[in-house]
């Protein structure tokens, strides 16, 4: 059951939002650190959004203005992030891009009256938790997890197959769902294995799987130790297939891996580049010789429900705004959005990609 808003927060967040001249808005990611191609990403497409809602008036007859917050995918730097955010007077925060960063911070953005909604976070505890101001425009990892179970149990059920994680509220939430859809089709995996991450090199790892006879490598984690363990095969010679979730739709991956990176098996959302709503962001970016990858148009769209939902009610009172999101169809470049009662997208879609010569393309 979602907990309801406070009246008492509602109301003194009000007051406060009609004081402004202009309407911030946060949006908090990994800016530094491993995954800054992530946060650049998130970046990118909260500025054009911030723009486009600003060049059509803005939002309520104001002006929005970004802040930008780096938590570097880490639980302590998240909270900082968010009471900064908090401290500064937003009244939305897009963010934040992992599960592990956008758990704690809910805590702080409900306890300020802060509406959040994540482009990326997949765990299900995020919504699970029932706090009434948090929404995501990306699926979830027990949705992901059975199409990742569904996968290796089709295609290679009757070989060995590894499952790695990193411990992360991530990496470890998508092993853990896809090892229990994999386990329900009756194949046991060979081996369930936690890796450490941020390490440089993954050699004597693989040297074990190669060593176990392992076909398949099912990673729950980040590009860059995937990228790091695919070139680490490479480099033996060693013909394993990984395959991986989300969090491997970055460009980076290929710049790390290389020619490793050739046939990597991993789920995204379907590619909002294709479609017809995205088309004149797409070559917005493009003329700026920027490729919207991933988490662009998902930052992009997520601000654009956050704006659609303001002018359904017709006022920034948080409260209204959660009322709205939730009985509303949104117009974004992802498509058609709309929300269920925890704040998931009503439509759980994934697909599957592989990376090809440099670039992931869609699996027919």
């Amino acid at each position: 059951m979602r907990r309801p808003f406070p009246i008492a927060v509602a109301l003194a967040c009000l007051i406060s939002f009609h004081a402004q001249a202009e309407i911030l808005i946060g949006a908090a990611g990994p800016m530094t650190g491993k995954l800054t191609w992530i946060g650049e990403q998130l970046q990118r497409g909260a500025e054009l959004a911030v723009h486009d809602v600003n060049a059509q008036g803005g939002v309520l007859g104001q002006p929005v203005r970004l802040i930008i917050a780096d938590d570097f995918c880490d639980t302590e730097q998240a909270i900082a992030a968010a009471k900064k955010l908090v401290a500064d007077k937003v009244v939305f925060v897009v963010g934040h891009y992992c599960s592990g960063a956008s758990i704690p911070a809910a805590g702080v953005y409900e306890a300020a009256g802060v509406l959040q909604i994540s482009p990326g976070s997949t765990n299900p505890l995020l919504t699970d938790q029932g706090r009434a101001n948090v929404f995501r425009v990306i699926p979830r990892d027990d949705a992901q997890g059975t199409a990742a179970g569904n996968l290796l149990a089709d295609q290679w059920g009757r070989r060995k197959i590894a499952i790695l994680h990193d411990g992360t509220t991530y990496g470890r939430g998508l092993a853990e769902q896809t090892k229990k859809r994999l386990n329900s089709r009756n194949v046991t995996e060979a081996s369930y294995l936690l890796y450490e991450p941020g390490k440089s090199d993954y050699a004597a790892e693989i040297a074990r799987l190669e060593e176990a006879g392992i076909d398949v490598i099912y990673v729950g984690g980040y590009h860059t130790e995937v990228a790091l363990m695919a070139s680490a095969a490479r480099d033996r010679d060693y013909s394993v297939q990984f395959v991986s979730g989300d969090a491997m739709a970055t460009e980076e991956l290929a710049l790390i891996a290389g020619p490793a990176a050739e046939g990597l098996l991993f789920t995204f959302t379907p590619d909002a580049r294709r479609n017809p709503e995205a088309a004149a962001v797409v070559a917005r970016y493009r003329a700026e010789n920027y490729e919207p990858y991933a988490y662009t148009l998902l930052t992009y769209g997520a601000i654009q429900v956050w704006a659609q939902a303001v002018a359904k009610a017709g006022s920034l009172d948080v409260g209204g705004v959660i009322d709205a999101l939730h009985k509303g169809e949104f117009s974004t470049v992802l498509g058609p959005i709309a929300f269920d009662d925890k704040g998931d997208l009503m439509r759980q879609t994934w697909a599957w990609y592989v990376w090809k010569n440099g670039e992931y393309v869609p699996v027919d």
